[in-house]
């Protein structure tokens, strides 16, 4: 294994790490110093791969949105891509750590000097938008019930994947993907 493949599978390795103990322990409750010890790694080894704890996050974070991006099927709109959710949210239900590094983090974050506030702001409002647009495109389409609005739709989608997984890290017997497409079929023509 080359240099630079060693360095990739040691990122990996500290970002998985990571995404675990900042889902068990909260951002402010995972240190880097504990991090880098549950990794094998001295404090210095980790910081030569992530400088900084809020950096770290940082990529923790745009590593799980590009693993949903990668699972919503990049491209698909409309009905398709709400089914594609439905699906993210069954993919989910088998990733308790994301699960609770997003729900923990996402609450942690409403403190606007929390490192990942700026993070969640701009997520919600890019996923409120398109979500949204899934709806816009069912009722061009003639497929959504009549006086759903989709702008509204699309938040309450929003709201409804992220509260169903707070109940399922509460409680697994939530079927969450099974909820979802319950609210989508309600919501069609």
């Amino acid at each position: 294994m080359g240099e630079s493949e060693r360095g990739n599978a040691t990122r990996e390795h500290i970002l998985t790490t990571a995404s675990a103990m900042f889902g068990e322990a909260g951002y402010r409750g995972a240190s880097l110093r504990d991090i880098a010890a549950r990794c094998g790694l001295t404090h210095p080894g980790l910081l030569y791969h992530f400088p900084t704890k809020a950096g770290l996050l940082e990529a923790v974070l745009q590593r799980r949105d590009e693993a949903d991006i990668r699972d919503a099927g990049p491209g698909a709109t409309g009905l398709e891509a709400l089914n594609n959710l439905v699906e993210v949210a069954r993919h989910n239900s088998k990733t308790r750590g994301l699960v609770e590094l997003f729900a923990t983090l996402s609450a942690e974050a409403t403190a606007p000097d929390h490192p990942a506030h700026a993070y969640f702001v701009a997520r919600y409002e890019r996923v409120v938008g398109e979500f949204s647009q899934h709806f816009v495109e069912l009722q061009a389409e003639g497929n959504l019930r009549e006086g759903v609005d989709p702008q509204a739709a699309g938040r309450q989608w929003v709201a409804l994947m992220d509260g169903l997984q707070i109940q399922w890290l509460l409680d697994e017997s939530v079927d969450m993907a099974g909820v979802l497409d319950a609210h989508l079929k309600s919501l069609l023509a």
